[in-house]
C-alpha cells in the first residue's frame, strides 16, 4: 500500500493522518500541543503520532512526510520564523530533528498553504490549478495554488491574504497594519463588532444566531463583514484572474447571512468578476484540509531546494 503521512501541529491540538495516492484516508491519530513542556517534547510528541501511524501500517508503503505548522516558514531551514502559537519552536530546525528521529524526509509547510492545497487534490478545487483559499478562524489565513503548486514568494510568505488592507486607518492587527481583513471579516471581529453594536460580550457563533432569529443589530455586524471580505476578495480576483475562490473556517456557518454582502461587493469592485465565469464558493474539506495538504506535500515535485 503507497500512502504518506500528513500532521497538522496547532497550537492546541496536534493531529496525524495516513492517506493513500487516491486520497483515501486510512488512519489517524489526534492529541494535544504540549507547549507548556517545550519544545523537545512537543517534537517528541510529533514524532510518536508518525511513529504511530507507520507502525500500524508498515513502513515499506510510507512515501513521505509532510508537516503542516501555523506561522512564517523558513522552507530552505525548515524552521518557523514567526508564530502567534508556537512561538517556543521559532528558530528551531524541527523538520531536520524530524528526519533525523524518524529516518524519512519531511516536508515542511504553513497551514494556510496546506489547507489550500488540500482542497485543490481532495476538496473544492479538485477541477481547477489557479484557486486562493481564504480561511475564517479567530483570525483569517489562506493559501495560493498557482499551477497546481503552493505559491510561496522569495522568502516563502507569500498567501497572507488575512492582512490585505480593506478599511485604510482601521482596527489595528498584531502584524503592524491597520485595517486588515481579518481585524474586519474574522470570528474575533464578528465578536467585536457585535459588542460595540450593544449586543453584549458574545460569540461569533451567538451574533450568527440572532441574526438568524431578526436581530437587526446582529445582521448589520454580518453586513459589514461581508462587504470587508468582498473588498478583499475582490482585490484577489483582480490580481490574480483565477477561476476559483474558496471560503473555509468555521464563520462558514454563517454564509447566508455574509455571503450576499460579500458577493455584491465583489461585484462592485471588480471588472473581472463581472466579465467572467470566477467562482467565489464554500469549501469542502473544514478542518481536515490541512491534512490532505500536509499528506500531499510529499508527492509534488515542487518541494523546495535546501541549502
Amino acid at each position: 500500500m503507497d500512502y504518506t503521512i500528513g500532521l497538522d501541529l496547532g497550537g492546541t491540538n496536534l493531529r496525524a493522518a495516513a492517506i493513500d495516492q487516491t486520497g483515501k484516508m486510512i488512519d489517524k491519530v489526534a492529541g494535544h500541543t504540549n507547549l507548556s513542556e517545550g519544545r523537545e517534547v512537543v517534537v517528541a510528541d510529533m514524532v510518536k503520532a508518525i511513529r504511530t501511524l507507520r507502525d500500524r501500517l508498515g513502513r515499506n508503503g510510507l512515501s513521505g512526510i509532510g508537516v503542516v505548522v501555523p506561522g512564517f516558514m523558513d522552507l530552505e531551514k525548515g524552521a518557523i520564523v514567526n508564530s502567534n502559537n508556537l512561538s517556543s519552536l521559532e528558530g528551531f530546525p524541527f523538520r531536520d530533528r524530524l528526519e533525523e528521529s524518524l529516518e524519512t524526509p519531511v516536508v515542511l509547510e504553513n497551514d494556510g498553504n496546506a489547507a489550500a492545497l488540500g482542497e485543490k487534490w481532495m476538496g473544492a478545487g479538485r477541477d481547477v490549478d489557479d484557486l486562493v483559499l481564504l480561511t475564517l478562524g479567530t483570525g483569517i489565513g489562506g493559501g495560493i495554488i498557482s499551477g497546481g503548486k503552493i505559491l510561496h514568494g522569495y522568502m516563502g510568505m507569500a498567501g497572507e491574504v488575512g492582512h490585505i488592507t480593506v478599511v485604510p486607518n482601521g482596527n489595528p492587527c498584531g502584524c503592524g497594519n491597520r485595517g486588515c481583513v481579518e481585524k474586519h471579516a474574522s470570528a474575533q471581529a464578528i465578536s467585536v463588532m457585535a459588542r460595540l453594536s450593544g449586543l453584549g460580550d458574545i460569540t461569533s457563533e451567538e451574533c450568527f444566531h440572532l441574526a438568524m432569529n431578526g436581530n437587526e443589530k446582529a445582521q448589520a455586524v454580518f453586513l459589514s463583514m461581508g462587504e470587508s471580505l468582498g473588498i478583499a476578495v475582490a482585490m484577489l480576483v483582480n490580481i490574480f484572474n483565477f477561476p476559483l475562490y474558496l471560503i473555509g473556517g468555521g464563520a462558514l456557518a454563517a454564509w447566508d447571512q455574509f455571503a450576499p454582502h460579500m458577493l455584491g461587493e465583489v461585484r462592485r469592485r471588480s471588472l473581472t468578476f463581472r466579465a467572467s465565469n470566477t467562482r467565489i464558493e464554500k469549501a469542502t474539506l473544514g478542518s481536515e484540509a490541512g491534512l490532505f495538504g500536509a499528506a500531499y506535500l510529499p508527492r509534488m515535485n515542487s518541494a523546495p531546494v535546501r541549502a
